[in-house]
């Protein structure tokens, strides 16, 4: 019979058969272009799946194949060698049995480990009281002192801060807020597996290569008693990339706009194993409740670009007050190889996505550049980062700065 019927007889794929003939596994005749199978290639084709049952590879049936058909065993060598195969097989198989079981016992007991972590009680992330200094009134520069506070392992999680002329800013679930943050995200613990889900690899390729370049130039031994201060957190990226190699008695300060990030970040950190002194800001970039000069490394992960998106000024000069003499900066910059007719970016605000004007600002601020990173091109993000539009091209400049 031909081969549409010999497939149809026998209810599987051509692709298969074709795949069995390239292997000699099946040797149909062939007259005038045209293939014949006949009942030994039925019955070929009946060890073929009857040894694919017991668990052979191809690779292994071809090898079977040759001592059934060149071989010329007498029945009793036959017999006694195919036995071998079939012995040889079950102990393979009885020990990646053994190995399976080996496997379930280790993803046992690490569900177990995870199961009495997630039992234990968690770290509290709130302003702790030895940090309270560095917080001052925006509207006279005055002290700030906590009222009607709650607290926790010397962390302060509900109150506020209230200055002598009025002025208050308040504690909720140990995030310092202003009266304006916002709460516009929901939380959601799948973010971040959406987010990786829903964005292009290189880009996300291109955040990592970022955060490991960032984390590199920054000497940890020398942040030690030192304040960083990021803006722009959001679901603290950064932050959880350096989170281990902080020095436990550095002050890392988060800023961002969102209660609902912050609650995803605070969330993330008090899981974690390791302590370290972290503050979350909730508030508009230029008021943030900060005495001028505390912070000895500014993070602009992306923070100054965001902003630029509905703002024409440049975040980074307008939080340098924040800044020490001496400060340095860790930045990373979102940049446009071109605007199309249909671009997002308003036309204002397009300087602040340019190479030459970010080198400008940084010189202007004092900062001398270190060392410096330019990204490939990316012609598309994802879902959450659908700033540029077909005929765009975006590249990130990062950034090592020092006074």
């Amino acid at each position: 019979m031909r081969i549409g019927k010999f497939v149809e007889n026998n209810d599987i794929s051509i692709d298969s058969i074709r795949h069995y003939m390239d292997m000699g596994l099946i040797v149909p005749d062939k007259k005038g272009g045209q293939y014949y199978f006949d009942e030994r290639c039925q019955k070929d084709l009946e060890d073929i799946l009857n040894l694919k049952s017991l668990g052979f590879a191809l690779k292994e049936i071809k090898y079977i194949f040759a001592y059934k058909r060149i071989a010329k065993f007498t029945h009793y060598q036959q017999h006694e060698h195919y036995k071998e195969f079939f012995i040889n097989k079950q102990n393979d198989v009885l020990k990646e049995i053994q190995e399976l079981n080996n496997i379930k016992d280790r993803l046992e007991e690490k569900i177990k480990e995870l199961n009495e972590k997630d039992q234990k009680e968690n770290l509290t992330i709130g302003i702790d009281f030895k940090y309270l200094n560095l917080f001052r009134c925006l509207k006279c520069n005055g002290e700030l002192v906590l009222c009607d506070g709650s607290i926790k392992n010397n962390q302060i999680i509900t109150g506020k801060l209230k200055c002598n002329c009025g002025e208050e800013y308040f504690i909720e679930d140990g995030i310092l807020k202003d009266g304006e943050a916002s709460n516009n995200w929901g939380f959601d613990i799948n973010y971040i597996s959406e987010y990786v889900t829903d964005t292009d690899s290189d880009y996300l390729d291109k955040i990592y290569r970022g955060l490991e370049w960032s984390h590199n130039k920054i000497d940890f031994e020398e942040c030690k008693g030192k304040v960083i201060l990021e803006l722009g957190s959001g679901m603290g990226v950064f932050l959880r990339h350096v989170y281990d190699s902080l020095p436990e008695d550095c002050l890392y300060i988060a800023v961002d706009h969102d209660m609902g990030r912050h609650k995803f970040l605070k969330k993330v950190l008090e899981k974690a194993d390791c302590k370290r002194n972290v503050i979350l800001i909730c508030s508009d970039f230029l008021k943030i409740p900060l005495k001028e000069k505390s912070a000895d490394i500014i993070v602009d992960f992306s923070g100054s670009s965001n902003y630029s998106f509905k703002h024409e000024e440049f975040l980074l000069r307008k939080i340098d007050k924040y800044t020490k003499d001496k400060g340095q900066l860790i930045g990373c910059y979102i940049l446009f190889k071109n605007f199309s007719e249909n671009t997002l970016i308003k036309e204002k605000c397009r300087k602040n996505f340019t190479m030459e004007n970010i080198k400008k600002e940084i010189d202007e601020l004092k900062y001398t550049i270190v060392d410096e990173n330019i990204s490939s091109y990316l012609e598309k993000g994802g879902k959450y980062e659908s700033y540029f539009v077909e005929g765009e091209k975006v590249y990130c400049y990062i950034v090592h700065g020092e006074r």
